[in-house]
């Protein structure tokens, strides 16, 4: 093989396998999407015959790679609280800490929180990031949207992928008791990336 070969095959080889990985990860997320909604929409698990039909379709933003965020972590503890949901109940939670980051030219902080209700060791690193952005509420959920990370108080850096981020059931229907997200975690930026709102059938 001559050098002109090898040197072509070393510079084209990270390229492929950036691509390679970059087309599973957007195949894992669509394949998480669409059981997210055969879930939703085709069984009897989450709504009842009469939700289901009020729904026309669910909406996604595209998936955008650059919405996968290295994050630092400060552990900054606060006071156990009842955090406000769609109902009277009122889920005691505690904040461990902040997410800083940023995506192209904004800043952003977001606070961590512990669902003081989970108990056992499979959810000793479960934490919970509820957000309200600038879409809100006309492309997304004004009670803000949420992602459930798995990290340790003494992480320095986590992994944050907004394309995960998911509407609380109480969107679909008004038999469930969702938490609203705490105003230090709504941010005045637009974040075009995980569910949006659905269409639903005007009866």
């Amino acid at each position: 093989m001559s050098k002109l070969k090898v040197l072509f095959i070393l510079l084209f080889l990270p390229l492929t396998i950036s691509t390679f990985a970059q087309s599973d990860y957007y195949k894992a997320i669509e394949k998480d999407r669409l059981q997210f909604e055969q879930k939703l929409l085709q069984t009897d698990s989450v709504l009842n015959a009469e939700e289901r039909e009020a729904i026309q379709s669910l909406n996604h933003f595209p998936i955008d790679s650059s919405w996968v965020i290295t994050a630092q972590f400060t552990k900054d503890k606060g006071r156990s609280f009842n955090m406000p949901t769609t109902t009277s109940r009122t889920p005691r939670y505690k904040r461990i800490g902040y997410l800083h980051f940023a995506h192209n030219t904004e800043k952003f902080k977001l606070a961590v929180y512990k669902n003081l209700g989970l108990k056992g060791s499979e959810y000793k690193n479960y934490v919970f990031v509820p957000f309200v952005d600038k879409n809100a509420p006309n492309l997304t959920y004004g009670g803000g949207r949420y992602l459930d990370l798995e990290m340790s108080i003494k992480d320095k850096v986590v992994i944050v992928d907004f394309n995960k981020a998911y509407n609380p059931y109480c969107v679909y229907s008004y038999r469930y008791s969702c938490p609203i997200t705490p105003k230090e975690n709504h941010v005045d930026v637009k974040i075009n990336a995980g569910i949006m709102n659905p269409d639903k059938n005007i009866p």
